[in-house]
């Protein structure tokens, strides 16, 4: 009887261990969809640009 409790549990650990691994999966899987909606928004900003090449090419360091 006591083997039959002991495969029991361990099987009941094992179901549980698979149920822990697919939820992780689950949470990877979110956040690397995040990622490449954040990565592909930032992507579509548009850049500051001037008409004036020359603007910007001087920066007084003192303050």
């Amino acid at each position: 009887m006591e083997l039959q409790g002991a495969n029991a549990s361990a099987a009941s650990g094992a179901s549980l261990e698979l149920a822990s691994l697919k939820l992780a999966k689950g949470q990877q899987e979110q956040e690397g969809k995040a990622s490449l909606q954040l990565l592909e928004s930032a992507a579509d900003v548009p850049k500051a640009s001037s008409s004036n090449p020359a603007l910007g090419a001087n920066i007084d360091t003192f303050a």
